[in-house]
């Protein structure tokens, strides 16, 4: 089985992304790390990447594409994989589709999980970490004992620049922006299953898995 999961930042993503992989035996493909590996292991695309990165321009997606080709070709692929943070783009999905054709792969089933803006906000603003340890709360979630003192240490919780509400609602408008047509995109071809990410983490991942076990 070949999945994409997809969801706006603060979604749960990562935590579904994580029990999935250990529920249908999957490789967790995380862009963010074939990234950083290819540049580590001095791939071709790996170099062409740096060179980017070294300028601290953006890497071109005909770039990212041929890091994602790569990967996906090794042999332990071959019995199922989790794509976590690509395509990012409808161009990036469009190209995926062509590498796919190459590779022989198709992919089951795109999981997007959704969440209202207002919880994502919540979410997201209400994280704390601990300047001396590093240690991260959440002033709802999971709060500390003394709201500014962390609990391990004993360190200054602060909230981080990328954590306050005009941040993150700038965050939230360019995820809607990028990621709007590829969703559409998805749903066209009939691959598209949304699920309710603003319930309890367990609820939603009993849906999906549920989900995938109709679709083997």
């Amino acid at each position: 089985m070949h999945l994409i999961i997809m969801g706006p930042p603060g979604a749960g993503k990562g935590t579904q992304a994580e029990r999935l992989t250990k529920e249908f035996s999957l490789l967790h493909i995380s862009t963010g790390d074939i990234f950083r590996n290819a540049v580590k292991e001095g791939t071709e695309m790996g170099k062409k990447a740096k060179e980017y990165m070294d300028k601290g321009a953006l890497v071109p997606d005909e770039i990212v594409i041929g890091i994602v080709r790569d990967r996906l070709s090794k042999p332990d692929c071959a019995g199922g994989v989790l794509l976590d943070g690509f395509p990012r783009t409808l161009e990036q999905a469009e190209a995926l589709d062509e590498v796919l054709k190459e590779l022989g792969m198709v992919f089951d089933a795109v999981i997007n999980i959704d969440v209202n803006e207002e919880e994502l906000i919540n979410r997201l603003t209400g994280r704390r970490v601990c300047r001396n340890c590093g240690t991260t709360y959440h002033i709802k979630f999971n709060p500390p004992k003394v709201r500014t003192i962390c609990d391990h240490c004993g360190g200054e919780l602060y909230q981080r620049s990328d954590d306050t509400i005009e941040t993150v609602k700038e965050r939230l408008v360019v995820y809607k922006k990028q990621t709007m047509p590829m969703i559409e995109y998805y749903e066209r071809k009939g691959i598209l299953k949304n699920f309710d990410g603003a319930r309890d983490i367990n609820e939603v991942f009993t849906d999906i898995k549920t989900y995938l076990e109709g679709i083997k």
